[in-house]
This record gives C-alpha cells, sequence and structure tokens, in this order.
C-alpha cells in the first residue's frame, strides 16, 4: 500500500450525497413507513385488550363494534388492506402496460411495493381481528408467504449490481470498477493496507461456488451484516485518543474528510466485491425466486377476490 499522498482526492461521499436526485424518493419513502407503522401500532395499541380476548369475551366488549371484522374500523381497514394490494400489482403491470412503465423509476417503484407488501398483511390481520380460519385464514397465510418472499426478493435484487439508469452491468465492468476502486484505495494514507486487507477479506470464487445455494445466500447476508463492524474496525485503526470515544469504537464517522471519502470507496469496494463474487448464485436464486413468487401472488388475489365476493353476497358488508 502506498504512502504517498493521493494525487486526485477521492469522491466525497457528503457531496455525492447532497447531489443524489434520490433524495425525494428516500423522504417519501421514510413518510410511508412512518405513517403505517403509526396506524399500524396506533390500532393495535387501541383494540389491545380486545384483540387478545377470547372469541366468546369479544361481542360483549364496547369495542366490538368498531373493531370486528364487519366494524365500523374493520372494514375500512378491509378496504385498506385491499387498495393496497391493488396498488402493489400496478407493479408488475408495469412491464405490459406501457403509458405505466414510464411512470417513475423501477426501482422507486419496488421499494414501495415492498412497503405495501409488508404494511398489508398486518393491515388485514386487524381487519380480521386476528382471527385466522377457514378460507380466509388460507389466504391470510399465502398473503403472509407472499410478504416474506417479498422481503427476500428486494434484497436479492439489491444484490446484482446496475448502473444509475438500472441497466445491468457485465461482468468486465464491474472488475473494471472493482479495479478502479481498488486503485483510489492504494493512493490514500490513512488506512493501513493489513486493515484494508481485513476489511476486504472474501472467500474464493471457487469456494463460493462449491456452495450449495442456501449457505451461499446465508453466507452472503452474513458478509452484508459483517460488513459495518469490518469498516468500524478499519477506520479504528486510524484514530487517536478521544476518537475512540466519539466514534464508538469506529461504528461513527469522524471529522477527518480525507479519511471517510477513504472509508466511503473502501465500503462500496467491499460490497462490490461481494456482488461480484456471488453474482451467479445470486442471478440463479433471483430466476428461481420468480417461479415461486408470482404463483403465490396470483392464488392470493383470486382468493381475496372470492372473500370479497362472498362477503358482499351475504351482507356482511
Amino acid at each position: 500500500m502506498s504512502t504517498a499522498t493521493a494525487s486526485a482526492p477521492l469522491p466525497s461521499a457528503a457531496v455525492v450525497a447532497a447531489k443524489n436526485p434520490d433524495a425525494g424518493h428516500r423522504l417519501r419513502l421514510f413518510a410511508g413507513y412512518a405513517i403505517a407503522i403509526a396506524l399500524i401500532v396506533g390500532i393495535a395499541a387501541y383494540g389491545f385488550d380486545y384483540y387478545t380476548a377470547s372469541p366468546n369475551d369479544r361481542p360483549f366488549m364496547g369495542k366490538h363494534v368498531l373493531l370486528r371484522p364487519s366494524g365500523r374500523v374493520g372494514v375500512k381497514l378491509g378496504i385498506l388492506g385491499f387498495a393496497m394490494f391493488l396498488v402493489i400489482f400496478l407493479y408488475p403491470l408495469r412491464k405490459y402496460w406501457t403509458w405505466l412503465g414510464r411512470q417513475g423509476s423501477a426501482r422507486h417503484w419496488l421499494d414501495f411495493h415492498v412497503l405495501l407488501g409488508l404494511s398489508a398483511p398486518f393491515v388485514i390481520a386487524l381487519h380480521a381481528s386476528f382471527k385466522f380460519h377457514g378460507f380466509a385464514g388460507v389466504a391470510f397465510w399465502i398473503m403472509l408467504a407472499v410478504s416474506l418472499s417479498g422481503v427476500v426478493g428486494r434484497y436479492l435484487y439489491s444484490q446484482i449490481p446496475r448502473r444509475v439508469n438500472a441497466a445491468e452491468l457485465s461482468r468486465k465492468e464491474l472488475q473494471e470498477l472493482q479495479e478502479k476502486m481498488t486503485q483510489q484505495l492504494e493512493q490514500q494514507n490513512f488506512l493501513q493496507a493489513a486493515n484494508l486487507r481485513s476489511a476486504l477479506r472474501l472467500p474464493s470464487q471457487q469456494a463460493v461456488d462449491k456452495l450449495p445455494i442456501p449457505l451461499a445466500l446465508v453466507y452472503m447476508l452474513l458478509l452484508d451484516l459483517a460488513r459495518p463492524f469490518r469498516i468500524a474496525r478499519l477506520r479504528n485503526g486510524a484514530l487517536h485518543g478521544a476518537e475512540h470515544l466519539t466514534t464508538l469504537g469506529g461504528m461513527l464517522p469522524t471529522r477527518n474528510c480525507e479519511m471517510e471519502r477513504a472509508i466511503a470507496v473502501a465500503r462500496e469496494e467491499a460490497s462490490l466485491s461481494k456482488r461480484i463474487l456471488f453474482l451467479s448464485r445470486t442471478e440463479q436464486v433471483f430466476h428461481l425466486w420468480h417461479v415461486v413468487h408470482k404463483p403465490f401472488s396470483y392464488t392470493f388475489a383470486i382468493l381475496a377476490l372470492i372473500h370479497i365476493g362472498v362477503v358482499l353476497m351475504m351482507g356482511f358488508f
């Protein structure tokens, strides 16, 4: 590792973040999660005694007229849950409706697709007052399986490197980008070579190719979870005195802008190297995931429509 002063400054993460056009999207996404959490937690807290009571005791409680599935609040939750799933299914329809596909970016749609997919099961559970029996119960458990598989799919999607315009990079382009970042790290004089090797250490391609797919996915997830702690050790090696306390042992950024720029490049290089290493496995599982996720989604949609039809015909609405 060269200790010479960098001939060209590393890209500033702060400057890039300040010019990030996705800032508005992240704000809207944060607001969406905040509203969903506030709604779900608020209703769950209000009806906690009702939802935890036995089915035989509920009809004699004052909240029964509000929180039962056909109650004033229960019905509105059911309508909200159904509306959420209508919006959820707009995401796959973007591929077939040209005018819809031109609205926003696929990644932004996917983020809200995941938000609604995570929130809808809780809304439906509140609508059903946590009674999952019979036909509606089957629909709920299928919906929950769809929601959980969606989280897995979102993680897999994020592991396939893409350009800003969402076009997939070839392996050669990925490796060239990785080499460029490696050269940038070699030109800085803040991070020690031994610490860098530790932070960027990965298994060999041959070892990954021999792993069963489920184990490879677990390994990939563990590497992502361990990366913040590796980066903290990397930062910790360049700290002095009270900085160890003010940064919580390297977990928080320092006031040294040059070092933080080097840290940002190291973090991105570690993430990119891992994605290249697991790229073939990620693509295999992502294609397999589509085979599993779509049938469950369509099955739930059919069951939900049947449930709504039965409720309307029986006059429970």
